[in-house]
């Protein structure tokens, strides 16, 4: 599947590298472990709504900054 799931882009590995942060470091900012940090910047988990939330607010971005619809 990788980075980008079929009905998900996301740039999540791009945000958080740019903010300096540690899959692990960002994980327990998002209070999830990091396997599932990992997991969603290799697009085989969709994060929900409250977690996307969560870890744009650590990035500070939007959730449109992180994850986005493929053009048709």
């Amino acid at each position: 599947m990788g980075k980008h799931h079929k009905k998900l882009l996301n740039n999540l590995e791009e945000r958080r590298k740019s903010s300096g942060l540690t899959q692990q470091e960002l994980s327990l900012h998002a209070e999830v472990s990091r396997k599932s940090i990992n997991a969603i910047e290799n697009g085989i988990y969709i994060p929900s709504t409250v977690l996307a939330l969560k870890i744009a607010k650590n990035l500070k971005c939007k959730v449109e900054d992180l994850f986005t619809l493929p053009q048709d």
